[in-house]
């Protein structure tokens, strides 16, 4: 009886198939207009998905959904009415993939942005530990260059030297630092 069925499907056009669909829901008309466009579904599913699993699986998807599809909806030209509901399937699991795919890569920024954030922090307790290690003249010339940004001529003002003293001990200061917490980084990387 199946394969008699088969043999009067496969004589009727697409179109007709989908009438007979509604008029009668047999499982056996999707099954022709599965032999007939599997492949189609496929190959659109393996364009989109670049994924053989994935595409078998929308595969079976979009034949397992077409029921309910054919009965709610007037479809004038099947093939290319399925073609579109394939690829409207795929770029929707794509969307879904790619949204998940941002909201792990924005965790993981952010994880990230906090460690980046931690680490400034533990330099920056360095920096002023190493500063306050330095000479006084030192120190004083580093700290109103960098951090209060004077220029050599107010801190020549500030500090009554000479301008040659001040970019001297700022020269040295930076050296000094420089050492300092590279000697700190090679004994904290060496725990």
């Amino acid at each position: 009886m199946l394969f008699r069925s088969r043999k009067t499907y496969q004589s009727l056009s697409d179109e007709e198939l989908v009438k007979m669909y509604k008029d009668k829901s047999s499982s056996a008309i999707i099954g022709e207009l599965y032999t007939r466009y599997g492949h189609l579904v496929m190959g659109t599913s393996m364009k989109y998905l670049k994924n053989k699993a994935n595409a078998e699986d929308l595969t079976m998807q979009v034949f397992e959904h077409l029921p309910k599809k054919l009965s709610s909806h007037n479809i004038q030209r099947f093939k290319s009415w399925l073609y579109m509901v394939t690829k409207n399937e795929c770029l929707m699991l794509l969307r879904k993939k790619r949204h998940l795919t941002t909201e792990i890569m924005k965790e993981l920024e952010s994880s990230n942005e906090l460690h980046l954030k931690e680490e400034k922090e533990v330099q920056l307790n360095l920096l002023e530990q190493a500063i306050t290690k330095l000479k006084d003249e030192q120190r004083q010339c580093i700290e109103l260059f960098y951090l209060e940004q004077k220029s050599y001529q107010e801190i020549v003002f500030e500090l009554k030297m000479d301008l040659k003293k001040v970019k001297s001990a700022i020269q040295n200061g930076k050296r000094n630092l420089k050492i300092n917490l590279e000697t700190k980084n090679e004994f904290k990387s060496a725990k």
